[in-house]
């Protein structure tokens, strides 16, 4: 009685506690919210069924065969013996139809499982068929009483779901778990569950009520019922997230306030004009429009940039913040490691020499005089352009009217930290985030929908393709004969070795076994070799990076820390050791590490023989394209999107059901369906999409962290 009383005075009986179902109590709800995450009665609706068992098919004992996976049959039970002594005790049974007999064997609850059979009695049983001895038989086989009443044996379809053993032996395996899912169906009515999709959408894309799919999901009537029911919340899932995300680009777009810059001035026009050291692409074009067009408006820009390696998105950096000191505004350029931002600091300085545009470079190595006069001179407005790391966003650090921020690969800062950089001017200045880290159209939909996103897929004329090889193990010294010829022409090596990471011990060991091995080939004084990794103190990395950059040595061997940012244009072979161990998308950030003079480069992917499927086709993948959105898309549908690199850390890929992979159609036509929505209705104020706005206010404990700013 109390527990009704409970769930009667709660809002809305799908946010009930689980332990208020009967059946389950406090020590399994607990279980249930450890290991399923299922908290209230619509947790339990939301935990849908792996697959499902057609209670109507019964298999005869004769027709069963080796290649039988599951199966049903029905018969008398003959006999059950208890066999073997404490470790090896079993319980035996026989069950016969009239083609044959089937052994039932149980390891696990002998003394509940001999106190709920009977000798005797009809039975339905189903599990996994194995055979042993020639002999047909089920370990720990799922029984029904035939003369029983079966409520769930008259659907269609029985469902299966997910468990655990903990669950298991509090008796919540999948058989229990869907018995307690047909008990809350039938307790709850039509009114009880929100619909969250317009009935003007439903009616327009041939979709069943959310009530009607929760019911024909679990317990369907027949399989074409199921599959309307599987699609339904699969829209539904995608349909939600875009929603969100486009709200809340579109609210940035219209309430939002941003500095303007309205026109386009001498220091632009001039570079453009007179120094750009070559012509740009259309794709480069395209992005300066899209980016003017932003910052014209007077609301803040929050734009994505990506482009493969070298496809020039530094260049279109340099014309923004020169078209931000044309309207009076100060630009800095963030990016995660001093070596990385020294190159980009050389290069815009290399860039805009000709031009009288004050830039300074501020990290955390910059000696404290040489601070001081970069304090100074950013508060007074003199510099107009800073680039620097983490050191920009200290509290000591202020800017007198900075318009815009751009930073290099995002993913390598906390959110915390990139915020700090918009609290340093009253308008919070654009944000133009760039990555070389190419993102699949579907995952930028996903994770990157409320951000405004450009695309430079195009790369410059006149580069060269690399040429990229494979090379198994036993050609190891042909490879190395290889480099010393490129080593002659003037030119400099790379050789990464993989990082393994649940050992950082074993990550170090190969790479030391690795260098010696090297330094067999290429003995001093004749070659000079640098060495990176994640052990050394950050001083001895940069110093040892510098001397490559430099040209002081020939060689750089090295964990994947080189992967961002180390631009040179001398090195024209890059070696991957145990390129099994590698993901696609990290592979070709790592080639794109050469390629950038003039001179032909090569990647050589050296392998063990014993290659699995997934990395002969990673491998295969890298010898036949160079085109990174390519690579993107077929490392998504390798790897899937939860272990893509530098995917954003968010709610936007937590579907339970949908997949970005392998339901494309779906997500288009929900990401078309909430954008026409949103475009009648941008702020949800109709009657009909009421239910909906209330819907997303609801879920809104769950929004992802999402505006870069």
């Amino acid at each position: 009685m109390r527990k009704q009383q409970l769930i009667s005075s709660l809002s809305h009986i799908l946010s009930s506690p689980i332990e208020y179902l009967k059946g389950v109590g406090p020590q399994r709800a607990e279980l249930l919210k450890k290991e399923l995450q299922i908290f209230t009665f619509g947790d339990l609706l939301e935990h849908y069924p792996l697959r499902h068992i057609d209670r109507t098919r019964v298999t005869p004992i004769a027709a069963l065969t080796p290649q039988t996976e599951f199966a049903q049959v029905a018969g008398v039970l003959l006999d059950v013996e208890t066999v073997g002594q404490r470790q090896g005790k079993r319980l035996v049974a026989r069950l016969k139809d009239s083609s044959g007999i089937l052994e039932l064997t149980w390891f696990q609850g002998l003394n509940w499982v001999q106190k709920s059979i009977e000798t005797g009695k009809s039975y339905l049983v189903y599990g996994r068929i194995s055979f042993y001895n020639g002999q047909p038989q089920i370990i720990h086989p799922e029984l029904e009483a035939l003369e029983s009443p079966q409520n769930l044996t008259k659907n269609f379809l029985e469902p299966v779901y997910s468990t655990t053993e903990k669950l298991k032996a509090r008796g919540l395996g999948a058989r229990q778990i869907s018995k307690l899912t047909f008990q809350l169906l039938s307790m709850i009515r039509e009114t009880d569950v929100i619909e969250n999709i317009p009935a003007s959408l439903l009616k327009q894309l041939k979709l069943p009520p959310r009530f009607r799919s929760f019911q024909q999901i679990h317990f369907p009537q027949s399989p074409q019922e199921y599959e309307l029911a599987v699609k339904r919340f699969k829209f539904e899932e995608f349909f939600i997230a875009q929603l969100r995300m486009q709200l809340i680009r579109s609210q940035r777009h219209r309430y939002s306030q941003g500095v303007v810059f309205d026109k386009v001035g001498d220091l632009f026009n001039n570079f453009y004009a007179n120094h750009l050291p070559f012509a740009l692409t259309n794709a480069q074009k395209r992005v300066i429009r899209e980016i003017r067009n932003d910052t014209a408006r007077g609301k803040q820009m929050n734009r994505l940039l990506q482009g493969d390696v070298g496809s020039g998105k530094t260049i279109v950096a340099v014309l923004v913040m020169l078209l931000a000191a044309d309207n009076g505004y100060q630009s800095c350029l963030m990016a995660p490691t001093e070596i990385l931002v020294q190159q980009h600091y050389a290069t815009i300085q290399s860039l805009l020499e000709k031009m009288d545009i004050p830039v300074r470079l501020l990290t955390g190595s910059t000696r404290t005089a040489e601070r001081k006069k970069i304090l100074k001179a950013l508060e007074e407005g003199e510099i107009k352009i800073l680039i620097g790391t983490h050191a920009v966003i200290e509290e000591v650090v202020q800017f007198k009217n900075l318009g815009i921020v751009i930073i290099d690969e995002q993913h390598r800062f906390g959110v915390a930290q990139r915020a700090r950089l918009w609290k340093k001017a009253t308008i919070p200045p654009h944000v133009l985030v760039m990555t070389a880290t190419p993102i699949p159209r579907t995952l930028a939909m996903t994770a990157y929908g409320d951000l405004d996103y450009s695309v430079i897929d195009e790369l410059p004329p006149g580069r060269k393709p690399i040429t990229t090889l494979h090379r198994y193990e036993s050609d190891r010294s042909r490879v190395m004969d290889f480099l010393k010829a490129e080593i002659e022409k003037g030119r400099q090596v790379y050789i990464i070795f993989p990082l393994i990471e649940e050992s950082d011990k074993l990550d170090y060991e190969n790479l030391m076994q690795g260098y010696e091995n090297i330094k067999g080939y290429f003995p001093e004084p004749r070659y000079w070799i640098s060495m990176v990794h994640g052990r050394q103190p950050a001083d001895q990395k940069e110093m040892n990076m510098k001397r490559f950059v430099e040209g002081d040595t020939q060689i750089m061997v090295s964990t994947t820390v080189i992967e961002v940012g180390v631009n040179v244009p001398n090195a024209s072979v890059m070696v991957i050791e145990s390129t099994e161990k590698f993901g696609l998308s990290q592979l070709h950030q790592l080639r794109g590490r050469v390629g950038r003079g003039a001179e032909q480069s090569y990647c050589i992917l050296l392998s063990g023989s014993r290659l699995g499927k997934d990395a002969f086709e990673r491998i295969r993948i890298m010898t036949s394209t160079g085109n990174g959105f390519e690579i993107a898309e077929k490392d998504l549908e390798l790897r899937g999107p939860g272990e893509i690199d530098g995917t954003r850390q968010s709610g936007a890929l937590n579907f339970k059901l949908a997949s970005i992979v392998q339901d494309r159609p779906i997500l288009e036509v929900a990401k078309n369906t909430a954008s026409t929505l949103l475009e009648k209705d941008p702020d949800l104020l109709s009657a009909e999409n009421l239910q909906l706005k209330n819907f997303l206010q609801q879920q809104k404990s769950g929004v992802l962290w999402s505006k870069i700013s």
